[in-house]
This record gives C-alpha cells, structure tokens and sequence, in this order.
C-alpha cells in the first residue's frame, strides 16, 4: 500500500517549511515513548530556524536526544509534561530554566481528552509509518498520541519510510471517552484486541506531512552484573512460592516491567525459571522481553512501546510479520490504565532510587530536590497491580549511598501500596505487616550489611524519642543521612 493516499500528497513539505506552522507559546503534542516513535526532522528544523520560543511540549514518556535534547539545548522550551530521561533537559530543569510537571503516565491522555487545567494542544506532531484516508499508522510506539490527534486544533506528521509496512495492525486504538459519557474498556486478557489498528484523524486536519527516514536512538542497556542476577533469582524464587502457597497460577499473572538494565536483567531471569506460558501487560517491551517470546517462555503482550537496543530492533523490524499477532501496542491510556491492571491482576516489577524503612518508595528525586526522569507509569501499576515488587541494588556509588535509607527524600508510593522489596541481599514480604515490622524486615533482609548496624540505632533512637510509636522517627535525624551525602559524598 503507498504510504501517503493520493488525496494527501499536496500536504507534503520539507521540515523547513512544516515548522513555519508552529509559533511562539504554543502547546504540542508530540509522540514518542521510551525512546520509539518521536518526532526528528521537526524539532532540528525549529532549532535552525529559531522563530518559535516558549513552547510547551508534552509527550508520552521520554524521547531522544534529537528531540529532547536539541529542543532544551537551543531554549525554545518553557514548560515540560510528563516524562523525560534527556540529560540536557534534566540539567536545565534542574537549574530551573524549564518548567517541569511530572506525572502519572495514564493520567496525561485523560488531562488532554478532558482539556484539564486549561490544557490545549495547538498542534500534533505525530511520527507514522504511513497516513490512510481513515487516519495515521503510528510508529513502533503509541504513548499519547491518539489523545493528541484528537484534540489538537492540527496535525503534523513526520512520516517515517525506515518504519516497515509490516507494522499495520500491530496497533489496537480504542476511544474510552470522558466523564460522565465513559465507556468500559472490554479487556480481559493481554492479548484480547478491541479497537482499530490506526489512529482516526480527518483529512483535513493535516496540516503537512514531512518525509523522513531518520531512525530512532536505540536505548542501551547494560550487561547484567552479578548483582543484577541474583535479584533476578531472589524474585523468581519468591514467585515460585507464590505458585507452591495456591496464590498465583503456574504461569503467573501477566507480568509489568519498567524501563532501564536493572528492570532488563530481572527479566532475564525467567529464562531459566522454569515458568511458561507467560503473558504481559506492560508499558515498554525491552530487550529480555523479547527475547522470551523468542524463546516461546512469553506468549504475547500488550505494551505501549517496543523500545530495543539496535541490534535487536533490527531483528525486530525484520521480522514484524511474525510479531503481529503476539505484540499489541497500544496507547498509554489502556496500557496504563488503572482498570485494566486491577482486572487483569499484574504481577508490577519497578526500580526505586531509594525505600525506607517503612517501605516508602521514591523513584524519582535525588536528595528531595534533583529529579531524575520522572515517576512514569510505575504508579498506575504499583497502586492497581495484585503483587507489586520494587527491586534494586542495596547500595549505589561504590557503597557511599544507601538505597534503604531511615526515611526516603521524596515519597512517589507511600507504605500503604508497597508489597516486595528486593535487593540482591535478599527480599522483604511486607504484606499485612506493621511499621515496625516492616522495618526489621527490610533491615534484616534488604539493606548492606555495612549499613544494618546505622539502621538499627536510627530505628532504637527513634523509639526513644517519638512521641507516637506506630511509625516511630527522631524527625532531627530522619534526613541526616543524606544531609551527610549532599557535605561528604557519602551516607556513611
């Protein structure tokens, strides 16, 4: 099928002339997730240009260099939504130069859908494979960009010829509506399709479609050390006495991982675990996952993006006939969504920069203030899954940080959500525990040994001096550690 239909070829232009489209103080909706499926030749032609400025971008998740990075770099970016893991960006919002608005990922399509807070898209800039007379086929990633086309007052397509045609009908787009005219979301199982395969867009709300053939920066992922490993073997040994106790089936629930190596070794894990059968309902769908539904361990998924190192999306792309049928991507809003999580009952696996002693979990901030990326989708799941499990490293920076700490700098999930903690010194069953135990627990079995002996005379001064012991602190040393990071460049 040709890429562009006939009636849409008086839209295409150069980039150049694309961007003359956008001005000064607009919002834009532009696609992308995890790296997959972002806007290129757009974002270098209003740098070279420089004639729009404080632009409000939101997108899905987290985007390239290319974007992100050449956008913030030029300062033609004032406001950022929702996700972002560009360093150039980080370092700007940091300094305060960009405004920032971290996110729950399935909340942005519904706050664009419902023009919450006043939010209107001006334009959206969405990558495709090819336009139809019906509407755009997207890239290999869907984040929000259904939501953006909808509502946008026009459409700009980058329209991607790297993307093979064999990606039509991986997509399964549903419009669940808004309140109070809503509609249930007719899942029940990962692989169930419900919708259509493109997102719906009248002709003549494209604006211009731009030709490109510039690929995406693939993530890389780190080599599993050692440590990775035996986390990995910690939570499948867990998981497999969830089996033996009658509290998970053999092939488990449809699993959710988050980005990054960490997340990427875990997964490796299930190769040699013995389960089979498995399915997922997940954000991103990275290296280690692929490489099990080769293997036959996974069956199938439902994920928001396919995000792979570049050797991989190679094999990726090569073979998108045979992945059609065992890959689904769809938007954030249902990959996401708390409805479907709770219903299909996920098995949640996220990474922590640091938990404290009563399981308070931050994903985001460095000593409070910094951020990192942002808290992405591992809310939605954490809240909504029926077994969450938080796993990193004991220790960060050669041993000078602890990543269980008396009291975390910044909370994204509170005690009352978080269920498994695990580090490669061992795993934290929190379920149905109190305060208390829960911090001899994650002592005992999560923190480094060079830092149980400071854990424990912080938890035995804290019941000295707390006037309530049910959640005891010495609220003057709470942050001490950290404070003694931010002076010394270590906790100890």
């Amino acid at each position: 099928m040709p890429r562009i239909p006939t009636g849409l070829q008086s839209r295409v232009m150069s980039a150049e002339k694309a961007g003359q489209l956008i001005t000064s103080g607009m919002t834009l909706g532009m696609s992308g997730f995890t790296l997959v499926g972002y806007p290129k030749a757009l974002p270098e032609a209003l740098v070279a240009s420089g004639h729009a400025k404080d632009l409000t971008v939101c997108t899905g998740a987290s985007v390239g260099d290319d974007m992100d990075g050449v956008m913030a770099k030029a300062g033609i970016i004032k406001r950022r939504y929702s996700y972002q893991s560009n360093k150039s960006m980080r370092t700007l919002i940091n300094e305060g130069s960009i405004g920032y608005i971290d996110m729950h990922l399935s909340h942005v399509p519904t706050f664009v859908n419902r023009r919450m807070g006043g939010i209107h898209i001006d334009a959206a800039i969405i990558e495709c494979a090819a336009v139809t007379e019906e509407g755009l086929i997207p890239a290999a990633s869907m984040g929000a960009s259904d939501a953006f086309v909808r509502m946008a007052d026009k459409v700009i397509i980058e329209l991607n010829e790297t993307i093979p045609l064999d990606i039509i009908g991986m997509h399964d787009v549903f419009d669940i509506g808004v309140p109070p005219n809503a509609r249930p979301i007719p899942i029940t199982h990962p692989l169930d399709r419900v919708g259509v395969n493109f997102i719906p867009c009248p002709p003549e709300k494209i604006a211009a479609i731009v030709v490109t053939q510039l690929p995406d920066k693939s993530p890389a992922f780190a080599e599993p050390t050692e440590v990775s490993r035996v986390i990995g073997r910690h939570i499948i040994k867990f998981l497999q006495s969830e089996v033996a106790a009658g509290r998970m089936p053999e092939n488990l629930l449809p699993l959710q991982s988050g980005v990054g190596s960490v997340a990427n070794a875990v997964l490796q894990a299930f190769a040699d675990s013995g389960f089979r059968d498995l399915t997922m309902y997940t954000e991103t769908f990275q290296d280690s996952a692929l490489e099990l539904l080769d293997q036959g361990i996974i069956l199938g998924a439902t994920t928001c993006a396919v995000s792979f190192s570049a050797n991989l999306q190679k094999h990726f792309y090569d073979n998108l006939a045979a992945y059609r049928e065992k890959l689904i991507l769809r938007s954030q809003e249902l990959s996401n969504s708390p409805e479907l999580i709770r219903r299909l009952g996920l098995v949640s696996m996220n990474t922590p920069i640091e938990v404290d002693i009563y399981g308070n979990v931050n994903s985001t901030h460095i000593a409070g203030s910094t951020v990192m990326n942002g808290i992405g989708g591992s809310g939605d799941f954490t809240r909504n899954a029926s077994l969450n499990i938080f796993a990193t490293e004991s220790v960060g920076k050669a041993g000078a940080i602890s990543c269980v700490v008396p009291m975390v700098s910044h909370v994204d999930h509170t005690e009352h959500d978080t269920q498994i903690i695990v580090t490669e010194q061992g795993v934290a069953d929190l379920r149905w525990k109190t305060p208390r135990e829960r911090a001899e627990l994650l002592i005992e079995k999560c923190a480094h040994p060079d830092y149980r002996p400071m854990l424990r005379d912080y938890v035995t001064q804290a019941a000295k001096t707390a006037k309530g012991q049910h959640t005891p602190h010495d609220l003057s040393q709470a942050l001490s550690w950290h404070q003694r990071f931010l002076a010394t460049g270590s906790m100890k």
